[in-house]
């Protein structure tokens, strides 16, 4: 299984670029009878399911759970859940709390333990208080799994206003 973890702040126009290049990487483990894994969420996670479809691979998405239940998912996520659950082959539940940072990153670190690849959608930068995707990369570098890097040209991540 490889699990797609990256950046959560892609513009639209990269999130368009990214569903083109993800397909033809996820092609490749298709063929293989492989699977993707995704953490349910809006905007890359939509990507890749889109793009795992159009490459024929099985998908498999996480969904945050509390006591063995779904769990209640922010509003702006119930369209991205909605759409991810119909490309899904799949539906893994996963007991974390989607409002809560740390959780979110228990939650991919488990994920990716589970899987013999990643593909990280990641511009190099380090983590921040805003994203994890760096240290996600570090985790599974430690844990031995094999990490593939994408990062496109002409991708861009949306500018931070604090």
């Amino acid at each position: 299984m490889i699990a797609v973890v990256g950046h959560g702040d892609l513009t639209a126009p990269t999130l368009a670029l990214l569903e083109s290049e993800l397909r033809s990487r996820l092609a490749a483990f298709a063929t293989a009878g492989g699977a993707g894994l995704v953490r349910v969420g809006q905007g890359l996670p939509v990507a890749v399911g889109r793009a795992a479809r159009a490459a024929g691979l099985a998908l498999v998405t996480a969904l945050p759970a509390k006591a063995g239940l779904p769990a209640l998912l922010h509003e702006w996520n119930h369209r991205a859940a909605g759409e991810l659950l119909m490309l899904s082959q799949r539906v893994r539940l996963l007991e974390y709390d989607p409002s809560n940072r740390g959780s979110c990153v228990g939650a991919d670190e488990s994920l990716i333990k589970n899987c013999s690849r990643v593909l990280a959608v990641w511009d190099g930068s380090p983590s921040s208080g805003r994203d994890g995707t760096a240290d996600l990369v570090a985790f599974a570098r430690g844990q031995g799994i094999d990490v593939d890097v994408l990062w496109p040209a002409g991708a861009v991540r949306m500018p931070w206003e604090g």
